[in-house]
């Protein structure tokens, strides 16, 4: 007789990015559906994007493009990959045809962090950031500051601070807490940031009703 503790594992292809980020960004989804499912475990398809391979074009004014999500939903569109996990501030608008968000999650903190060395930003100091919306906004804070486009990783975009070539880095605290870096000297900043920022989106070809049915548990569309 089967003991009733053994339970059969079910496997589920996940695409996401290689990042670091974006692995513990996978780790969320598969802690969270287990709540709800077991059983069930992921097997990830890393793979890279367009942004992770362009480290010149500012994301200034990319607006919702596939800059980030484009190799994902070719795979997922080809049937390489059963559900792609990207940040949802991330998406494409439109979506490609074919592909549906079976889940958006309730995701962590939505705000901005500018983190710094030592007790905070000197007069003039300068700032890397990847978006006018936070230009603006530090602008405002203190019109002395000076600004730089920012590319890369969280832990390259930190390595700028560490090596004293910025004296300031604006991160989503999102990020920060998903990857244990809270610790750092930041101050959480009171601005706007985009809609989905903190959430993430588990994307399904379309008809998959199973996908559907079994990230309802975990979904939020807020």
């Amino acid at each position: 007789m089967d003991n009733p503790k053994t339970q059969v594992k079910r496997v589920l292809i996940v695409g996401a990015r290689s990042s670091p980020l974006s692995r513990a960004q996978v780790r969320e989804v598969e802690q969270e559906l287990q709540l709800h499912y077991p059983e069930i475990c992921f097997s990830p398809v890393w793979t890279s994007s367009p942004g992770d391979r362009d480290r010149t074009t500012s994301l200034r004014s990319l607006g919702a493009t596939d800059f980030f999500t484009r190799d994902l939903d070719h795979m997922l569109l080809k049937g390489d990959i059963r559900i792609a996990i990207h940040s949802a501030k991330d998406l494409p608008a439109p979506l490609p045809k074919g592909l549906i968000p079976v889940a958006i999650t309730q995701g962590v903190d939505s705000r901005d962090s500018l983190v710094f060395r030592g007790s905070g930003i000197p007069h003039k100091g300068t700032i890397a950031l990847s978006s006018v919306r936070r230009e603006e906004a530090l602008r405002a804070i203190d019109p002395s500051f000076r600004f730089i486009d920012l590319r890369g990783t969280i832990a390259e975009r930190i390595s700028l601070l560490e090596r004293g070539e910025v004296d300031g880095v604006v991160i989503a605290e999102a990020a920060l807490i998903r990857l244990k870096l809270t610790h750092l000297s930041r101050k959480i900043l009171d601005i706007p940031t985009p809609p989905l920022q903190g959430k993430l989106a588990i994307l399904a070809r379309e008809g998959d009703e199973e996908m559907q049915k079994l990230f309802n548990t975990i979904r939020s569309l807020a």
